[in-house]
């Protein structure tokens, strides 16, 4: 079979309904397995408890390729993610329906109106929002506007966290995504909240981004280095 003849098959496997169906549930599994084979620690786990003590909703980020097990980053908060509308998007979507999330379509920064709304209504409700400022094509650890903007409109703080582990893999994706070893250590990192004021002019809102990712990829070394340093 020809490299073309064989994309064509992945593809309409991909779409195809059983296959659609099945394979979430079962990789929803295997990470809720996974997980549980992990030794986790938690760091600065403070920040979003003072910032839910005082009634607020926060915007969880992370780099996408600290994925995997992020739906476990805090067992029992109610929140909404962003996943884009991208052709792998429907399996993301369904994974994280599984594991308990609520679901937002759409793009923060392209054709983000509707998304918009929606995590307008999601914070209303009383739901936190789940974020990767990079995702979901990259470029690899830059954060887009999307994110700042949303934290301008709806007041809500910025708490960015990352995850590793003692024992990991780095696949060869666009965003280097890790895949912990099972049995490992494993840590969660959280950062201070960041706020946006309404104000914020358009000049402002970049240095948040750049903000932002220095307190992303700060978060990530960390955690990287956690089990080396025990910092």
């Amino acid at each position: 079979m020809g490299k073309s003849a064989f994309s064509r098959a992945v593809a309409a496997l991909r779409e195809d309904r059983l296959v659609l169906r099945i394979v979430p549930w079962l990789a929803a599994g295997l990470m809720q397995c996974l997980f549980r084979l992990l030794r986790v620690v938690h760091v600065g786990r403070a920040y979003p408890e003072s910032c839910w003590a005082r009634g607020e909703r926060i915007i969880v980020t992370f780099w996408h390729g600290r994925l995997l097990m992020m739906p476990f980053v805090y067992p029992g908060k109610p929140g909404a993610i962003l996943i884009s509308q991208h052709r792998d998007g429907e399996y993301i979507s369904r994974i994280a329906t599984i594991l308990g999330l609520e679901v937002i379509r759409g793009s923060a920064t392209r054709g983000g109106m509707r998304a918009f709304k929606q995590m307008l209504r999601a914070i209303k409700g009383r739901l936190n929002l789940v974020i990767t400022p990079d995702g979901p094509k990259g470029p690899r650890a830059k954060v887009k506007s999307g994110v700042i903007e949303v934290a301008r409109l709806t007041g809500a703080p910025i708490v960015p966290v990352s995850f590793s582990a003692s024992r990991r893999r780095f696949l060869k994706s666009w965003d280097a995504f890790l895949v912990p070893i099972p049995f490992s250590r494993a840590v969660y990192v959280w950062g201070e909240p960041m706020y946006v004021p309404p104000t914020a002019t358009k000049d402002e809102v970049v240095k948040h981004q750049e903000a932002l990712e220095e307190r992303l990829d700060l978060l990530t070394m960390k955690a990287d280095n956690y089990f080396r340093t025990d910092l």
